[in-house]
């Protein structure tokens, strides 16, 4: 297995190679899919500790006050109260009120932030930081200097006891600098997989001898994008260009409590006009059949009501399960509903979220 040279690669691609991984691309970044069997990787995630490469995702440095320098009112989540070293999830919006990415605030100082966004938009949400700051603002897009490991699962604070004095102390999305290795790292407790979990951002250039320094615990395997998507499907997480994209409003995606309808915000106008006709729901398929992003799904009576956005196996529950865009009355909890094609239906019951309730998440 090579890397494709068309796509960028992390710190880690030839790592990644030498361990096994099978490649693919993924928001123009050459990624590790798999390593092992899903099945393998998922019960290793949930169980003890998993190792991820993220660091196709972007990080973008802002110094100013968030009011005067414009970033209040790009960010739908209000951030001047955040805490320091505290993180908060929310999402950027166009003039129509549709998704341009959804992104965690970190707040390192007073007027010191760090915004993480997905990989695939990096250039894109560049650009509208630049446009919507106020002049003078600093800004500046560490993506390509900044590496960003993370360790998920169970025992995940156990093997970063070893490695990283004072790591017990992070509670949930909070986040503090540490030296890992002697290196200095900025280390959050945020998590996608519905386990505890902490995300490691480092020097590009150093990422290299984290990786293999973690790896070096008994515990902790090396882990791809693969089984991620299944764990955040488990848990009903959003992912850009499935549940959200420049069309869909925050509302239509269920990221309700994270739109402050108080702020001004860029877009807020727009939200609070356009009509929510649709909304995202959660099925369980009765059967071991997986749903697949683009089927339609149809009510007991045979009437389309909405389109699956994601879709998996759940070794959880040992079926089939799908997040999807459904017309607003069909989403109560229990209602049958069937996916697929107007020749190949399967069935599914509504659920309520998430699908995974056992996790170590907030432990």
């Amino acid at each position: 297995m090579t890397v494709d040279t068309n796509l960028h690669n992390t710190p880690l691609a030839d790592a990644h190679v030498a361990l096994g991984a099978k490649m693919v691309g993924f928001g123009g970044w050459n990624m590790p899919l798999q390593y092992e069997s899903i099945l393998a990787e998922w019960e290793h995630n949930r169980k003890t500790a998993s190792l991820f490469d993220c660091s196709h995702m972007g990080e973008f440095m802002i110094k100013g006050d968030a009011k005067e320098s414009g970033l209040d009112r790009i960010v739908t989540q209000p951030i001047t109260d955040m805490p320091l070293n505290s993180c908060r999830y929310g999402a950027m919006l166009n003039d129509n009120g549709g998704v341009i990415d959804d992104l965690i605030v970190y707040r390192k100082g007073p007027q010191d932030w760090m915004i993480v966004v997905n990989a695939a938009n990096i250039e894109k949400n560049a650009r509208h930081f630049r446009a919507h700051l106020n002049a003078g603002t600093y800004f500046e897009d560490a993506s390509f200097k900044t590496a960003k490991l993370d360790l998920q699962g169970p025992q995940s604070r156990d093997v970063l006891k070893v490695l990283v004095p004072g790591i017990a102390k992070l509670s949930y999305y909070t986040f503090d600098q540490f030296q890992l290795s002697g290196i200095p790292c900025l280390i959050s407790r945020t998590g996608y997989t519905g386990e505890l979990g902490f995300e490691i951002y480092c020097p590009w250039e150093k990422c290299k001898e984290i990786w293999q320094t973690i790896l070096t615990h008994a515990t902790v395997k090396p882990t791809g994008l693969g089984v991620r998507d299944v764990l955040r499907v488990e848990m009903c997480y959003s992912l850009y260009g499935h549940e959200l994209d420049e069309t869909v409003s925050p509302l239509e995606a269920g990221l309700d409590k994270f739109i402050d309808g108080h702020k001004d915000f860029i877009g807020a106008k727009a939200v609070s006009a356009r009509p929510v006709r649709r909304t995202i729901g959660y099925f369980t398929s009765t059967s071991r059949k997986s749903p697949r992003a683009g089927n339609r799904i149809f009510d007991a009576g045979n009437q389309e009501i909405g389109i699956v956005t994601s879709g998996t196996f759940s070794p959880a529950l040992q079926a089939g399960i799908g997040i999807g865009f459904m017309d607003r009355h069909s989403k109560d909890a229990g209602i049958e509903i069937f996916f697929g094609d107007e020749k190949n239906k399967a069935a599914a019951i509504v659920a309520k979220r998430p699908f995974y309730k056992n996790g170590s998440l907030k432990s």
